[in-house]
């Protein structure tokens, strides 16, 4: 295994001498669940030279190669912005209209993929929350009624093994969410998950009303093709509770304080949590 900083042309060179696709995941994301502890909207400057100029870097690194790779590039739902007043579901051909940094980033390396001149695709993905014990105060930017779409990490990992098998994904973007039955709201997600680790939903004036960049997506073209919505919501929420163990009886006997600190967290306090 090799690890290196997208930042360095050296690094990345040596990443992808002699393969035959790279698969591009590291981006600096919008909340603290980010893998660095920092959100791209906190520092963007920082956040644009990983995700912007890291992804040129690749991308000239690729074009240098005697044989170059294939690309197959993750970019988000969050490219669409604040769909919440236009009916669902968002397809391909819906315009980008990003209002985060962390979007905006994406959009602008989707462009260069696009124009790289390489064999590029392209998979949006709908909301891929990671199996580990993290709370992100972040939750609380997104309303209950928040339209969003669920897919399993584990399903994500699959569309991209099975489309690095299939000519059919080449030069296209796919939209990679659960399928109909990951089509929820914030609520839902919310809910589901704080009962499963033991804290109990929360009150629902610690969440903003302010429309949050998250929708449904039609995936029908992309799961005929890839055929992999194997998982729902309950999958990830039996995965959390296989991963709490006897922790989760901690959570439970220490739950009036844990409520109290999540909502401290909410910039919409609420008394008597």
């Amino acid at each position: 295994m090799f690890w290196g900083d997208l930042r360095n042309p050296q690094d990345v060179t040596a990443a992808v001498q002699g393969q035959d696709v790279v698969v591009h995941l590291g981006f600096v994301i919008p909340t603290n669940l980010s893998a660095t502890g920092v959100s791209s909207e906190d520092d963007p400057v920082w956040a644009r030279a990983i995700n912007v100029d890291g992804t040129r870097n690749l991308l000239e690194a690729m074009k240098a190669q005697a044989r170059p790779p294939k690309m197959l590039f993750t970019s988000s739902l969050h490219v669409y912005g604040r769909t919440h007043d236009q009916p669902p579901p968002r397809t391909v051909d819906d315009p980008p209209q990003p209002i985060e940094e962390y979007a905006k980033h994406k959009v602008e390396c989707e462009h260069m993929v696009r124009e790289s001149g390489l064999t590029w695709t392209i998979f949006r993905l709908a909301a891929a929350l990671p199996v580990r014990l993290v709370l992100d105060e972040d939750m609380f930017n997104v309303p209950l009624d928040n339209r969003i779409e669920f897919v399993h990490t584990r399903d994500v990992g699959l569309a991209i093994a099975n489309a690095l098998e299939n000519d059919r994904v080449w030069g296209s973007t796919w939209l990679i969410g659960g399928g109909p039955d990951c089509q929820l709201y914030q609520r839902d997600i919310v809910a589901g998950v704080l009962e499963a680790i033991g804290v109990g939903m929360l009150p629902e004036e610690v969440f903003t009303d302010v429309p949050y960049p998250t929708d449904w997506l039609d995936t029908a073209e992309s799961q005929e093709l890839l055929q992999f919505q194997r998982r729902t919501l309950d999958d990830y929420i039996e995965d959390v509770k296989d991963l709490l163990g006897f922790r989760r009886h901690l959570i439970v006997a220490f739950r009036p304080l844990i409520r109290r600190w999540l909502v401290s967290k909410s910039t919409l306090p609420a008394p008597g949590a």
